[in-house]
């Protein structure tokens, strides 16, 4: 009998029978877990395509740019301190010089600089156009 103790006497069970509990808390995390929204941020990335003929490179490609940002985050463009409102005009001449031939930006960061700066470096590397973009490793 479910409700006896089971010694026969007739005496109801004092144990709390928690399998109907541990049902209930399954499906409720079941549908917890379904219906919750994801949260997820688009990031919008231009991934190279492959291509079964790559053209030919005739033009010697130009020096990279280096673009150190230190700890107290101050930006240096090949070793000059740069402020970072002037990056964006920089950025845009150097595409300028030729659109198709593109020098590299080498991006150095300090592990202790601030994500804010990058942050704005990146906004300007988009803004400007710039498709070649590389982060140097210490």
């Amino acid at each position: 009998m479910a409700f006896s103790s089971g010694g026969g006497d007739g005496a109801p069970m004092a144990d709390i029978n928690i399998i109907p509990l541990c049902d209930i808390m399954l499906v409720l995390l079941i549908i917890f877990m379904v219906t919750a929204p994801q949260v997820s941020y688009p990031i919008d990335i231009d991934l190279p395509q492959r291509s079964l003929n790559p053209p030919p490179q005739t033009v010697e490609p130009p020096e990279p740019i280096k673009l150190n940002i230190d700890a107290s985050g101050t930006v240096y463009w090949n070793n000059s301190p740069t402020p970072v409102s002037a990056l964006r005009q920089m950025m845009d001449a150097e595409v300028q010089r030729d659109p198709n031939n593109q020098p590299t930006l080498e991006i150095d960061m300090s592990g202790d600089a601030e994500y804010g700066i990058l942050a704005k470096v990146l906004a300007a590397a988009k803004n400007a156009q710039m498709n070649k973009i590389g982060f140097v490793k210490h």
